[in-house]
């Protein structure tokens, strides 16, 4: 019956209703735990695996196949460098080096001792076999583990050895072929004799359910300045109680403030340094160990990880990510320090959540909501010092959003999201004062986001909406908020950052790109 089935699976591949698709995913099979097809991604997946297998003291190993077109992908030597850093000996990398990628001979080719020689020189041991010698394989791996170091493996292969019209030829990578090339392959394929191999019974990981009972809250006064990179840090911290959460950083755990969660639980911090791509992919290879991280960086740093980020949403993954420094409001550090297209980043993804905290306790409420959530979740903190708005015991449901100020008069309804909300209560104030009565909303879960309560709540205040944000225009908040109240008569003004912005202190820089209370009252009179 297996039998029947297998060639029923294979006589489906990469059709419609087959789960076999054109590159194994997880939501096919149980046993496939992360997406592949993006090139450059395994071994920082493996590097989280090994990783965790170390942090719960287990004896298993971790090995990666990759290819030797692969390996000019920078985020390969990313993860070479940061295996051989953390003496990850349970780690065996196997090179299939066929000298052949998709459409002409790969940097090395054959160059098999330069492989050695730089693989060795990011402080691993190496080994280089004939890839089609069982006994030479199986000899390889019973090094692994011998020292403190992590094992590479290269293999050097032929690219459809045994068939005359494919072996070591170019143009026949990803194509089928014809009935008659098929059967000639069929009768030229060699039957090889496979040595005996023991296999041990698998290791099996106990992996421990988050515990999402009571967590220490911290508290915070009205009025209070306190920035919300700092609440994340304070509220990791919190969290660590849990010994499945961990705080992976790139290098910048003083400015992201996740290095708060060393106070107590030093060991729960693993430093990836200056290398967003191996960080995504080792919270990948943690997240499916059955571990929570919590990846930090400078929001504009993670336009670079993107790729493995969306491989992350391909496989599931359960894991969040923090971007501090968001917006013009980082200030002097300037334009290349400045997440403005973040929220764009996340948003396109399937299945994430997004989350813009304007003050400490809502920051701490939305990281606590953030561990509990599953896939992808993206926190977005600021640098500058902000007013604690809330009280200590405010609740945040995920998509919702704050009312901060209402009356049955309102002329129209501003919407601001993390800098902007104070801004926008700002501006409240001063159209108070000159008899404009509005509404303030404080737009904290920005994906998802209920639509019908938003549309239901501008149209009963004015049917005008101001929404201003730090961020550019295209997938912002404004487009959120914009693609929720469709088909309305609602009127909309948005503010936004327009162009490229300079240098100079957070508030002459809302001030300038016209996104701080001044340009928001404007907007309302207009």
């Amino acid at each position: 019956f297996r039998a029947n089935a297998i060639k029923n699976d294979l006589n489906g591949l990469r059709t419609l209703h087959s789960n076999l698709e054109g590159h194994p995913m997880p939501k096919s099979f149980p046993w496939v735990k992360v997406a592949t097809g993006s090139l450059g991604q395994g071994l920082s997946v493996g590097i989280g695996m090994a990783l965790a297998s170390k942090i719960e003291n287990r004896k298993n190993r971790i090995f990666v196949l990759l290819g030797d077109s692969e390996i000019s992908e920078g985020s390969n030597w990313e993860a070479f460098s940061l295996a051989s850093y953390y003496k990850l000996n349970n780690l065996i990398a196997i090179i299939d080096v066929n000298r052949l990628g998709e459409t002409r001979e790969t940097q090395l080719g054959y160059h098999l001792d330069e492989y050695k020689k730089r693989i060795e020189s990011f402080g691993w041991q190496s080994i280089i076999i004939d890839g089609h010698n069982a006994n030479q394989i199986i000899n390889a791996l019973s090094k692994a583990g011998k020292t403190n170091k992590p094992l590479c493996i290269i293999a050097k292969t032929i690219k459809g050895k045994g068939v005359s019209f494919l072996e070591n030829k170019e143009h026949w990578h990803g194509k089928a072929m014809d009935d008659r090339h098929l059967g000639q392959a069929l009768n030229e394929i060699p039957h090889s004799n496979m040595p005996h191999v023991s296999i041990k019974k698998p290791i099996r990981s106990k992996i421990k359910k988050l515990k999402l009972g009571k967590i220490k809250s911290n508290n915070y006064k009205i009025g209070e300045e306190i920035a919300t990179r700092d609440a994340y840090g304070n509220a990791l911290n919190s969290l660590a109680e849990d010994e499945k959460v961990l705080s992976i950083d790139a290098e910048l755990s003083d400015s992201t403030r996740a290095e708060k969660i060393k106070i107590h639980h030093k060991a729960q911090s693993i430093e990836c340094f200056i290398a967003e791509q191996n960080m995504i992919g080792i919270s990948l290879g943690l997240s499916k160990k059955g571990f929570k991280p919590f990846a930090s960086t400078f929001a504009a740093f993670l336009t670079r990880a993107h790729d493995q980020i969306r491989m992350s949403t391909l496989s599931e993954a359960n894991m969040v990510v923090v971007g501090s420094h968001a917006g013009v409001s980082v200030g002097e550090d300037g334009a290349s320090q400045m997440g403005l297209e973040d929220i764009s980043m996340f948003r396109a993804l399937s299945n994430s959540t997004i989350l813009y905290p304007s003050d400490a306790v809502s920051c701490e409420k939305l990281t606590k909501l953030a561990y509990k959530n599953k896939g992808i979740t993206y926190i977005r903190t600021t640098r500058p010092k902000t007013p604690v708005i809330y009280n200590n015991n405010e609740s945040f449901p995920l998509g919702d959003f704050k009312v901060l100020k209402q009356s049955s008069k309102d002329k129209a309804v501003i919407i601001g999201s993390g800098i902007t909300t104070h801004e926008a209560i700002k501006a409240y104030h001063e159209l108070i004062n000159k008899n404009i009565p509005v509404s303030v909303i404080d737009l904290y879960s920005i994906k998802p986001l209920n639509e019908t309560k938003l549309k239901n709540f501008i149209n009963s205040h004015g049917k005008k909406v101001i929404i201003a944000e730090d961020h550019y225009k295209e997938g912002g908040i404004g487009e959120a908020v914009t693609d929720a109240i469709k088909n309305s008569n609602i009127k909309i003004e948005h503010l936004y950052i327009k162009q490229i912005p300079h240098s100079g202190k957070s508030e002459e820089l809302l001030k300038k790109y016209e996104i701080d209370s001044e340009a928001i009252i404007k907007a309302v009179k207009k």
